[in-house]
């Protein structure tokens, strides 16, 4: 499952508005938002990088002002973490990632999950979802525009109605590739917790991706609360994903 979730992790970032190859790597760049969490590296699968392959990697951050930044799933790339950690990267963060295949799919009942159409709903999901992670990110026109983009290109954004016509919970999923698709953001309001909401997004996120050939959907879980509503649709322990960053 590494290698393919790897060059999922490729394929997906050479789809950014500005993608760069670099050394073995490829740099996937938001230029809307300066955000750590929206431009960062890959490697690619079984990368080998030289010492001179991770500066060449370095500059390119740097040139344009930001922070030196990496995720990827080390099993796939295993020379690549210990040529990051010589050059100075630290563990921003690791996690498990799980996954999901048609025959494991369970599908609950009890919400209407829907697919966004108005550019209204576009931003009550981007809102939904910066309140829903604590205002880890302020909600913007320009998030509301990445979650069209991502609808748009052959992605999936799902959401349900919250009773006063507004969004209760949602998330995203990419469009397929290599096989796989990366489910993602998967929030819901605070007062709308409980009710089954984030479970429902994720199977009908997981579906559409089935539908459109991905053979797999992964995502990573922020806790066990999460992890559990996640296996309760049928995602399973799959492998492991890294963060990486050069502190200033």
């Amino acid at each position: 499952m590494g290698i393919n979730v790897q060059s999922f992790a490729v394929t997906n970032l050479r789809r950014r508005p500005v993608a760069l190859e670099a050394a073995g790597f490829v740099v996937g760049l938001e230029p809307t938002d300066p955000s750590p969490f929206l431009n960062y590296a890959t490697p690619l699968p079984d990368a080998q990088p030289t010492p001179n392959d991770v500066t060449m990697l370095i500059a390119a951050f740097r040139e344009r002002g930001l922070q030196p930044r990496l995720e990827f799933a080390p099993d796939a790339a295993p020379d690549v973490e210990p040529a990051l950690r010589t050059a100075g990267f630290t563990t921003e963060a690791e996690h498990q990632y799980l996954a999901c295949t048609p025959p494991n799919l369970k599908v609950p009942t009890g919400n209407h999950v829907e697919t966004p159409h108005t550019d209204e709903e576009y931003t009550q999901i981007d809102a939904t979802l910066s309140e829903a992670f604590g205002g880890e990110f302020t909600a913007s026109p320009q998030g509301a525009a990445r979650l069209k983009r991502q609808q748009e290109n052959g992605g999936f954004v799902r959401f349900v109605r919250a009773p006063d016509g507004t969004c209760a919970g949602a998330a995203g999923c990419s469009a397929p590739a290599e096989g796989t698709a990366e489910l993602a953001g998967v929030g819901t309001r605070p007062r709308y917790r409980g009710r089954g909401i984030a479970a429902s997004v994720t199977a009908a996120l997981t579906e559409a991706a089935f539908g459109a050939g991905a053979e797999s959907v992964w995502l990573e879980y922020g806790g066990d609360g999460s992890r559990r509503v996640y296996e309760r649709v049928g995602y399973r322990v799959a492998g492991r994903r890294l963060y990486l960053s050069l502190p200033s």
